[in-house]
């Protein structure tokens, strides 16, 4: 899979995706990445990018013709399989795990990393096939929302784990949260690893993963739970989590 970033920062980009997962990623040429500086693209001595928004306010606004260049020259220098445009907007839909995962089904994908009070709506419009969002809040520019991005897909692409089962485990895949992780020592002062982890039986401890997810997402993200249909046996360990809480 190959990711291109549209920034102003390219060097942002490039050195925190060389690190972990992602890194690994790219050194096996499992994805490539590349990013586009839209200073590039421009016409004056100044390299200008930005300028005072129509209407007046505060604040800058990227210019189209820079984003509109950079872009076009990132889908020139990939293939001609599927290729998606998303602007990272705080106005953008919230990126989800099922969205990431159909993202991975995609050839290309330019991320644009918006900075100032944002870019020209005829950008938005003309170039871009979705606006994503990494939450109802604001940062400073998209980066940090494109490294989200590109590390969240990478993690989820065959041979890019060192156990494939890995990144099926996580939370959100099966739109619960994940259920709780211990390790060695096995007593910590008072504190011990549940005793049915220690059992050896597989089939309850998938049970009590299960029954923990359950009430992990009940507890900390009821929201989920609404949305999801519960078969019989998941209803019944719920029950069986809110019982012992209580």
């Amino acid at each position: 899979m190959r990711f291109d970033v549209v920034t102003l920062f390219p060097e942002m980009i490039t050195a925190a995706a060389s690190y972990g997962v992602t890194g690994r990623a790219i050194e096996r040429e499992i994805v490539s990445l590349s990013v586009w500086n839209p200073r590039d693209y421009t016409g004056d001595k100044h390299k200008t990018v930005d300028d005072r928004p129509y209407g007046g306010g505060p604040g800058m606004v990227m210019k189209y013709q820079p984003l509109h260049d950079a872009v076009n020259q990132a889908k020139l220098a990939g293939s001609k399989d599927t290729k998606k445009v998303v602007y990272l907007s705080p106005q953008g839909k919230p990126i989800t795990q099922r969205l990431l995962s159909e993202a991975c089904q995609i050839s290309q994908l330019i991320l644009v990393a918006g900075r100032y009070e944002g870019v020209d709506e005829r950008f938005v419009n003309r170039d871009c096939d979705e606006e994503w969002s990494v939450g109802d809040y604001v940062i400073s520019g998209g980066e940090l929302a494109a490294l989200v991005v590109i590390d969240a897909i990478t993690r989820l692409l065959p041979g890019v784990l060192g156990h494939e089962q890995s990144a099926q485990q996580d939370s959100h895949i099966n739109g619960l949260l994940d259920y709780p992780h211990f390790t060695r020592p096995e007593q910590i002062e008072d504190y011990s690893v549940p005793q049915v982890l220690l059992s050896g039986n597989h089939a309850d401890i998938d049970n009590w993963r299960m029954k923990q997810a359950l009430g992990r997402t009940w507890q900390r993200r009821p929201d989920l739970l609404k949305n999801k249909n519960l078969s019989a046996e998941q209803n019944y360990l719920l029950q069986q989590f809110k019982s012992e809480v209580e």
